[in-house]
């Protein structure tokens, strides 16, 4: 089951998507599977705002299960993970207020319960003011968190992510990779050929592929055995896309700005602007802009990124080059033309798309809550698609990608629901 949930159904805390993990806290002893790991984040984020001022904080058991991944009604499962968070423990070895080294150990829930479809939980003391301290944490987006296949990837993605600034983790000693990765005691693993094979070489793969980061091992040796390991991390442009911490800030550039003015989508300008860099993009503006008027300038904005179009100076073209040049003209007279009708072709897709979801939003508001609830589940269920699934999880009934899916899922559920806009 997909593990997204609409952000409209969220409340409180858990609408921010990002949960803020110590980096004293993140060090946590025990074998945890992926789900379980996934697990435990959601339910820091759902109690981080009260996490120092409440002993104990609620969820719903079915919203918590569609959050991690689970089936909504697999409460054996729910409750086999809420144990296993109970017999963990978290560690932590830092400098308290006065500068004095603080060691600390704490299982990583309390307790928990569930009780007439809701789930208690709580903290201890010690580790709920360790997990709620602003000064050093790792901000884990939960929107790369559903990406990961592989609880050793997210584990070393919460590992490092949390050093994306200072761009290298430091030297862990083998021992405490192997805690952290949750495979101290094997005799297997005791050997790094293993350990490199099955754990860090895939765990490396996964977290470039599926995050906002990019991470490269290096190894220490002393003699003739790796004694330790540390990783080099930088920001991977490619996905960072997926932290929604980063969008504001594109926002406020002036090559935003400029983007917005030529008719580029919001999402694609973010997307041009963190794949290129701001000075490539506001390069290709000033490109499209000494062409003079066109009638399709995001079209031609993106052959110029995708090409690296450059203008360029030259002497005084020969009458061979003038007649290149006339016919090149024409040419691009067709290519308006085309791009003149296809820009129609748009207008009156968009005006059909409006249609739709004024339509949804109509039966949308007709619907109660409890309704609303359920059409919410049902239709991310009907969807197939990820991308979709993902825009849906974002802006719920108003994301316009999902229009022609929305349509196909009311028709059923009302017959009729959109004749008026045929």
């Amino acid at each position: 089951m997909d593990p997204t949930i609409p952000h409209e159904k969220l409340t409180g805390a858990l609408r921010r998507q990002s949960v803020k993990k110590n980096v004293a806290a993140i060090h946590v002893s025990g074998k945890l599977t992926l789900l379980q790991r996934k697990l435990s984040n959601v339910l820091l984020l759902n109690a981080y705002d009260t996490l120092v001022t409440r002993n104990k904080h609620q969820i719903d058991a079915q919203t918590l299960c569609m959050m991690v991944g689970y089936n909504s009604n697999d409460m054996a499962t729910l409750k086999q993970s809420l144990r296993s968070l109970a017999e963990t423990t978290a560690e932590w070895d830092m400098l308290d207020s006065n500068g004095r080294q603080e060691w600390g150990v704490s299982a990583l829930l309390s307790y928990a319960k569930l009780s007439g479809g809701v789930c208690e939980y709580a903290y201890s003391p010690a580790l709920a003011e360790k997990l709620h301290d602003p000064k050093v944490f790792a901000l884990i987006n939960l929107n790369i968190q559903r990406r990961f296949t592989s609880g050793h990837a997210l584990a070393l993605y919460e590992n490092c992510y949390r050093f994306v600034r200072t761009g290298s983790t430091g030297w862990w000693p083998i021992e405490l990779f192997r805690r952290l990765m949750g495979v101290e005691g094997s005799a297997y693993y005791e050997s790094f050929k293993h350990l490199n094979a099955k754990i860090i070489k895939p765990a490396v793969a996964e977290v470039n592929k599926t995050s906002n980061i990019l991470i490269t091992p290096e190894l220490h040796k002393m003699g003739r055995q790796v004694s330790d390991v540390r990783f080099l991390i930088k920001e991977n442009p490619q996905l960072a896309m997926l932290d929604i911490d980063d969008g504001e800030a594109l926002r406020q550039g002036p090559v935003y700005g400029h983007l917005m003015e030529l008719g580029v989508s919001d999402r694609l300008a973010r997307q041009w602007i963190t794949e290129h860099g701001e000075a490539y993009v506001s390069e290709k503006i000033s490109y499209l802009k000494g062409r003079g008027p066109v009638d399709s300038p995001v079209g031609y904005l993106r052959a110029a990124l995708r090409n690296d179009y450059k203008a360029a100076s030259s002497p005084e073209p020969t009458p061979k080059a003038k007649e290149a040049a006339v016919q090149r003209q024409k040419r691009n007279l067709a290519v308006d033309n085309v791009e003149a009708k296809r820009a129609t072709v748009v207008e009156e897709e968009r005006k059909a798309r409006a249609a739709i979801m004024a339509r949804v939003g109509e039966i949308v508001d007709s619907r109660s809550p409890t309704q609303r609830d359920a059409d919410r589940r049902l239709f991310l269920a009907w969807l197939d698609d990820e991308l979709l699934k993902s825009e849906f999880s974002r802006l719920g009934w108003k994301a316009a990608l999902c229009a022609k899916e929305m349509r196909a899922f009311w028709s059923e559920m009302i017959p009729d629901a959109f004749e008026e806009t045929s």
